[in-house]
């Protein structure tokens, strides 16, 4: 069975079915905030560290597969789907799913109604961008309601998933306007907090999960959806999550464009307050004012699409094979910086939760991107060199946001402090700078 096909014009990987045999995902982010996509919208997201800056909540090895990620739901006169059929899977009357390089466009239609979903992480920005357009296909007068829904991960994935007595009792949220904010922790020892926004008038909210699905239900029929009415509820402890509810009117052909973001905000000590118990929403507020419109999001994606054209550049093959050529100069090099910003560490068969960044891997990675970008080529064989030890020895694993070693895993493994020596002789091969030689490491 055929479940898609390339489009070389667009760089993109265009999948015809919603119901593949396993969940197809694509990577968003170049720089600090990553997220990983599926074909139906599943998946998480996380800033720097999968394990210890996680932002949302995935569910591994689970029944049915791909369970939770950022989701829509329509409700069309009682009539509940998904533009990208799960969690839903009500059957759609067309679906279509575009992966490209760092973006992922889902479209979803049925009785009328046709939902375009946009989500990519903007360079240099902390956050991951949604934009929803909803349009009226019909030829009668359409009066549906929207809704979202992330479920955010307690920060630390492995403790969220092990430490129920302490995670039931800690979580916090804060709600200002169409802002939901998720501050677990913020007051005991974190200086970091989450957001979904969404630039409109919101009927309703939601932030208590059990609240917003109802007893015994799952992902695929929320009780607030199927009843079409938020409860506007405040998470005190157990499972927070972020929901908006929107109602939209809508005239035959009439179409509406809605921009969601999903942020991550770090403050000084400080400046962690701006009142007893209210955390600083500066730096939100400005991520928010970004992308207030629609025109600032087509902006930052055009310029996201330059980034990778300008990398995919520095290295072309033009030969009779159009299979080779694709290969070659698209989506190996995609999957090359891929791996470079994840090195394994997070994906949908490694967890994030345990292993870091491999020593080697992060090595071999930089014989693959190192032609496309060497300045960030460099600064990751000082984050490597740095993790080793006194005796020449390595850890095998290392955090990314700690950029210390993965004590779990341990040390001494044998091939690993060569792999340095791969990688630092590629890098200096491709820039002729022999500087990084005499750079200290800070052991």
């Amino acid at each position: 069975m055929k479940y898609g096909y390339f489009d070389d014009a667009g760089k993109e990987y265009v999948i015809t079915t919603p119901a593949t045999p396993l969940p197809w995902i694509n990577y968003l982010g170049t720089e600090k905030f990553f997220s990983l996509i599926s074909n139906t919208a599943g998946g998480y997201s996380f800033y720097e560290d999968a394990r210890l800056r996680r932002l949302t909540r995935y569910r591994y090895n689970n029944v049915p597969t791909d369970n939770g990620g950022r989701y829509f739901y329509i409700n069309d006169s009682g009539s509940v789907w998904s533009p990208g059929w799960q969690p839903v899977k009500k059957e759609l009357e067309s679906y279509e799913c575009r992966h490209g390089l760092g973006y992922t466009l889902i479209k979803g239609e049925k009785s009328g109604i046709a939902v375009e979903c946009l989500f990519f992480v903007p360079l240099h920005y902390n956050g991951e961008i949604q934009k929803v357009r909803v349009k009226n296909t019909s030829g009668l007068m359409k009066s549906i309601k929207l809704y979202s829904m992330i479920e955010f991960c307690l920060w630390n994935a492995y403790d969220d998933m092990t430490n129920f007595q302490r995670n039931f009792n800690t979580a916090e949220v804060e709600i200002e306007g169409a802002v939901i904010y998720h501050k677990t922790e913020y007051r005991e020892r974190r200086n970091h907090y989450a957001f979904y926004a969404v630039n409109t008038e919101i009927a309703g909210f939601d932030t208590d999960r059990e609240s917003f699905i109802g007893p015994y239900n799952g992902f695929e029929a929320p009780q607030v959806v199927i009843n079409g009415k938020s409860n506007n509820s405040v998470a005190d402890g157990w499972s927070p999550i972020a929901s908006h509810g929107i109602e939209i009117p809508l005239s035959p052909g009439e179409e509406k464009e809605f921009v969601f973001i999903l942020g991550y905000v770090e403050n000084a000590t400080e400046e962690k307050w701006q009142a007893k118990n209210v955390i600083n929403k500066t730096k939100a507020h400005q991520m928010i004012a970004q992308f207030s419109d629609v025109s600032q999001v087509e902006e930052a994606l055009a310029e996201l699409k330059k980034y990778w054209d300008d990398l995919l550049s520095r290295f072309t093959l033009d030969s009779r094979d159009d299979k080779l050529n694709r290969m070659v100069n698209i989506w190996n090099q995609y999957q090359c910086m891929v791996t470079f910003n994840m090195s394994r560490s997070a994906s949908y068969y490694e967890a994030g939760i345990g292993r870091g960044m491999g020593f080697r891997d992060s090595n071999q990675d930089i014989l693959g991107f190192v032609h496309q970008i060497p300045q960030r080529a460099r600064e990751r064989i000082l984050d490597i060199a740095a993790t080793q030890l006194a005796n020449g020895g390595a850890y095998h694993q290392y955090q990314p946001l700690t950029k210390k070693g993965n004590h779990d895993a341990g040390s001494n493994f044998n091939d690993d402090p060569l792999w340095l020596i791969a990688s630092t002789v590629a890098y200096i091969k491709e820039t002729g700078d022999f500087v990084i030689l005499d750079e200290a490491g800070s052991f």
